[in-house]
């Protein structure tokens, strides 16, 4: 995958589909001008001149419109973070491609609401089926652009998929209520109904698992969508949409339109303030949110926002310490700690201060190689870019600079320019920047403290809540610890917590509503209120 693909002429881009004009704001939906096709469905012309290693088939470089391959006006790069290599040239959608998708997502939206429930469940079954047959490869496109190991992107595809499977499941069991009313001449019912087009904003570092943890749940609920995947990872989401066309789903359920950095914000604007979407679902950055926020209140969408965190890693006197070093490197360092619930701040009790610290570090020492991400040996790879490195580099020099002391690692690696020692730093105090900052990578710094009451201060005193950890063998202090912690997901001498049975989300400023779970396709729903009278 670090060959140079040849490069082929780049065919005269099409204009998008004529599609039907839709009626200004939500809820009314236009009648189709053509009728659907009958037969089946034409399957899509694989990709030529794919990087050596990754699957033609499915490493497509157009957005998905309305069920269409279309090319954009222009077009940008995707490179391997590992080697830097191409691996091609995306359509670089705008506002028009992104309104084009809205449209097509509005239509198909009028019939899609109406598809029984049954049937939807069906071809999301189908759609997990073909990602499970496709595993290998969707964990290779996954590895390629985002540089995480092998092992862990085929992690990522079996969760993504089971997000389809978990939904499709899910997609029969949307009930509603009756409710008994003081006049015996009424009756009261309230039912559930889809809220209309869903804008799906994702980002780089799950790039499968991102969208179809909001996808299932959309289209589950009778919407649909438009995904706007991160710059640096279009290639798995334009991936899943093949494979979302051959399992059957309808033309316009789902859309895809990439873009690059430059035209990010007009794309994100476009799709936030489009009066024919009903909802927005964004995980990224609180800064980006904040942004999203604003520009959805205008036409008060429904919003979902699962946006930056800041986790507690909290070692008490009583935990055991092998268990939590191991809770700690399985917490901190998966994808090279570049995920929204990694351990950030670790607060180890002066009792076993020492012994956490040698511990932690023998095992960051034997368990943690940094290489590429194909390589067998690989548990570490690149950051997403020179950026991400820079910053954990600052938080570094910042730490020792007002003192802290590092105990292993602490410089960029030998690999090349996205590459970074993991790194454990001691006598870190509240002041340093990796103490009030999320890092997004592999950096462990670590506070002594003396009481529970101050570690769970500290712990609290982050403008953000997504995640926290502890580890103790006190029932009493388990209870109450948990209790305190102001986050909106806790790991109790647990370091992996996520799965598609329970409900993700943050409280604070990260973020709105919750994903997965019996919960997450409330979040696509809306409640209406029936009175029939006369009776």
């Amino acid at each position: 995958c670090s060959q140079r693909r040849k490069r082929t002429p780049r065919p005269t881009p099409r204009k998008a589909p004529r599609l039907s004009p839709a009626s200004p704001g939500r809820g009314l939906c236009p009648v189709p001008r053509r009728p659907r096709r009958a037969g089946p469905r034409p399957r899509s012309v694989a990709t030529p001149g794919a990087p050596a290693g990754l699957p033609a088939a499915l490493l497509r470089t157009d957005g998905f419109v309305g069920g269409r391959w279309l090319p954009a006006s222009a077009a940008f790069p995707v490179h391997d973070p590992a080697s830097g290599a191409s691996l091609g040239m995306v359509a670089d959608c705008g506002a028009s491609e992104a309104g084009a998708a809205v449209r097509a997502a509005y239509e198909a939206f009028c019939s899609w609401r109406r598809v029984s429930a049954k049937e939807r469940s069906s071809l999301l079954r189908k759609w997990y089926d073909l990602m499970i047959q496709n595993k290998d490869d969707l964990a290779k496109i996954i590895t390629a652009e985002s540089g995480k190991p092998l092992k862990e992107a085929q992690g990522e595809i079996l969760y993504s998929a089971l997000f389809l499977e978990w939904f499709s499941e899910e997609a029969r069991r949307i009930y509603g209520d009756v409710i008994c009313m003081p006049a015996k001449e009424k009756r009261a019912l309230v039912l559930k109904q889809p809220v209309g087009v869903a804008a799906v904003i994702t980002p780089w570092n799950f790039p499968s698992a991102m969208i179809t943890r909001k996808v299932g749940a959309a289209l589950a609920a009778g919407c649909t969508v438009v995904v706007k995947p991160a710059e640096d990872t279009p290639f798995s989401a334009l991936a899943l949409a093949e494979l979302a066309n051959q399992a059957g789903i309808p033309p316009g359920v789902y859309n895809v339109v990439p873009c690059s950095r430059k035209k990010a914000k007009e794309v994100g604007e476009a799709l936030c303030t489009d009066p024919l979407v009903s909802k927005i679902s964004f995980t990224g950055s609180t800064a980006t949110g904040k942004m999203l926020l604003h520009h959805a209140a205008n036409s008060v969408k429904r919003v979902s926002m699962e946006l930056g965190g800041h986790a507690p890693f909290i070692v008490f006197d009583s935990a055991n310490v092998d268990q939590a070093v191991a809770g700690a490197m399985a917490s901190k360092f998966r994808n090279s700690g570049q995920t929204c619930v990694c351990s950030n701040r670790f607060l180890v009790q002066k009792g076993i201060h020492d012994s956490f610290v040698k511990k932690f570090a023998e095992a960051m020492k034997t368990y943690l190689h940094v290489g590429n991400g194909f390589e067998e040996r690989t548990t570490q790879g690149p950051l997403i870019n020179e950026k991400a490195v820079e910053k954990v580099e600052k938080q570094v020099s910042d730490a020792v600079s007002k003192g802290a002391t590092v105990v292993t690692g602490g410089k960029r690696h030998q690999l090349g320019k996205n590459f970074f020692e993991p790194t454990l730093l001691s006598n870190v105090t509240q002041d340093m920047l990796c103490s009030h900052e999320e890092t997004f990578g592999p950096l462990a710094p670590v506070i002594k403290f003396d009481t529970e009451e101050e570690a769970v201060a500290i712990a609290n005193a982050a403008d953000v809540g997504l995640a926290g950890y502890f580890y103790s063998q006190d029932p009493a202090q388990i209870w109450r610890v948990a209790e305190q912690l102001e986050v909106g997901m806790v790991g109790v001498n647990e370091g992996l917590i996520s799965t598609v049975e329970c409900p993700f989300g943050g409280v604070k400023q990260s973020g709105l509503g919750r994903e997965g779970s019996k919960y997450g396709i409330d979040e696509y729903l809306e409640l209406k209120y029936v009175c029939l009278g006369g009776l």
